[in-house]
């Protein structure tokens, strides 16, 4: 890679093309999946990525201990992430209009032709029952909704304390990384990755009982399929930013951040805080008013 204080101009990679290849097993798998095909495409794709983010970690992170980052190159890595968290606002942003739009746009107009639908129809929300094709084809009014919804006073909010709380640990973590206390950001930062791992099992929990004991599955209308679409991203998201500072602790214990260059830590921080501030929504919107 070819730097000064003005530009950088990368080395050519085969790294991107891997990467487009990977993400488009992923969707081709997980779109196949869930129609019930093999899950082996979704994990191809799974592992194709795992590996471009192993390798492209790992050469930033060498480039960087080199003392090859110009002043330049760090502040793309900056616009690079925030356009990327932007990016991803907008993409929740989509789910939670949706989820807008059913509860608050599409009532009205649902109601107005309710005749239309089946007899007996009235709009509320969650909207729980919806009509379905008896096994002979012939049209019936069979419904499809769980025996009851998730109690977001239980998991719900168990979740949600575990996320704010490991925004107040990834914060102190960066406060320990400022004093070049890294004892202190080590042992902040592996709090924040527990508490992380805690949220998720505890999703994988919840998502068992909605399955096995309530009835709430992606099949449950329009509602089962805006909660598992909302929370599943997210989940994903956890997932993905669990692994991200997990990596940052790694690199913290061997010792790679000082207070004046930890920008891998700090654009994970980011990332987390990030997902914390969506799952405050999710709780509200979907969990408290939903209910």
């Amino acid at each position: 890679m070819a730097t000064d204080s003005n530009y950088y101009v990368p080395d050519s990679s085969k790294l991107p093309v891997i990467t487009a290849l990977g993400l488009g097993l992923v969707a081709y798998g997980a779109g196949s999946w869930v129609q019930g095909s093999s899950p082996m495409v979704f994990l191809l794709g799974a592992v194709v990525l795992a590996f471009v983010l192993y390798t492209w970690f790992s050469l930033v992170i060498r480039e960087n201990m080199a003392g090859m980052n110009s002043a330049q190159l760090k502040r793309s890595y900056v616009w690079g992430m925030s356009w990327f968290i932007f990016s991803e606002v907008m993409f929740f942003a989509v789910f939670f209009g949706s989820l807008f739009y059913v509860r608050m746009v599409s009532s009205s107009h649902l109601d107005a032709s309710a005749d239309l639908l089946w007899n007996g129809f009235e709009f509320s929300w969650p909207l729980l029952q919806t009509p379905d094709m008896v096994l002979n084809g012939e049209a019936a009014e069979k419904f499809i909704a769980p025996k009851e919804l998730i109690d977001p006073w239980h998991l719900p909010l168990v979740n949600t304390i575990l996320l704010l709380t490991s925004s107040v640990t990834v914060h102190m973590a960066h406060t320990a990384l400022k004093k070049d206390s890294r004892s202190g950001f080590n042992l902040w930062l592996a709090l924040t990755v527990i508490l992380g791992v805690a949220f998720i099992i505890c999703q994988v929990i919840e998502y068992k009982e909605a399955y096995t004991e309530l009835g709430l599955t992606l099949k449950s209308g329009i509602y089962g399929t805006t909660f598992f679409l909302l929370t599943g991203f997210h989940g994903a998201h956890v997932t993905l930013g669990t692994l991200m500072l997990f990596i940052q602790l790694l690199r913290g214990l061997k010792g790679h951040f000082n207070h004046h260059d930890a920008f891998g830590f700090e654009a994970s921080s980011w990332y987390w805080h990030f997902v914390d501030v969506v799952w405050v929504g999710l709780f509200i919107f979907v969990y408290v008013l939903g209910s």
